[in-house]
């Protein structure tokens, strides 16, 4: 949850890298379920507002929902997608530059850019959103961290990550996307065929970190998350 999620667990839950290594890599199987509990919570929070009579037509709820959902996640993938915005424009094509300038706690002007378009665009989304996809779209998002780091190589050697992936089987990754289709055409029917849209486009992602760093790190990790869930609202609404 400490990745994902900044929902208090219980201390017996945690699990340690270095006790236990390899259900250190399948907790990377649970992330769609933590993205599940995200959508749920922000539902019954929805739920919650329709009691109340808001101005603005529903621009006022928007504004609470979305500031929930970047609560309840620590503004974690935000600060990734920041990082990554600098690091792509300030790298200027060269690996190690942009590297270094992922490392950098500062945001430059294409990080604060980024986040008002991503933020502005998640707020237009939410004002007449369908509960279903307040629900499906942090699932999707952190299915497409699952895949990114079963598929991608980590760039950062000995970090966090790697450990993540060292067990984790491409066999049981693929279980749980099938899974989390299936949630997908249960909740929205046909429309879950837009989301070959979403695949396309974080696999586009997928590309452009191979191409620019020769894989992952955490930062784009979470910029694919928060990217793949703005894409999934457009998608199908």
């Amino acid at each position: 949850m400490l990745l994902l999620t900044r929902i208090p667990v219980p201390s017996r839950c945690y699990i340690n890298e270095n006790d236990n290594e390899r259900l250190y890599s399948w907790s990377v199987l649970f992330y769609p379920l933590v993205g599940l509990l995200i959508g749920l919570l922000l539902w019954l929070l929805q739920w919650g507002l329709s009691f109340i009579s808001l101005p603005a037509h529903g621009m006022v709820e928007a504004v609470i929902l979305l500031a929930a959902w970047v609560l309840v996640s620590g503004a974690l993938h935000l600060d990734g997608l920041a990082d990554s915005a600098d690091a792509w424009l300030g790298g200027f094509g060269d690996r190690e530059r942009t590297l270094e300038i992922m490392k950098d706690p500062r945001s430059g002007p294409a990080a604060v850019i980024i986040l008002i378009l991503l933020l502005l665009l998640k707020f237009s989304l939410l004002i007449h959103i369908d509960w279903t996809l307040l629900i499906l779209a942090p699932v999707a998002g952190r299915t497409a961290a699952m895949i990114l780091l079963a598929t991608t190589q980590n760039v950062r050697r000995g970090g966090m990550a790697e450990l993540l992936v060292k067990y984790l089987s491409l066999q049981s990754v693929f279980i749980v996307t099938l899974v989390v289709i299936a949630l997908f055409v249960i909740l929205v029917g046909k429309a879950s065929l837009w989301l070959l849209l979403v695949f396309l486009f974080g696999y586009a992602l997928r590309y452009m970190m191979i191409k620019r760093i020769g894989g992952l790190t955490g930062d784009t990790v979470g910029a694919t998350v928060e990217l793949v869930e703005a894409a999934t609202l457009l998608v199908l609404i």
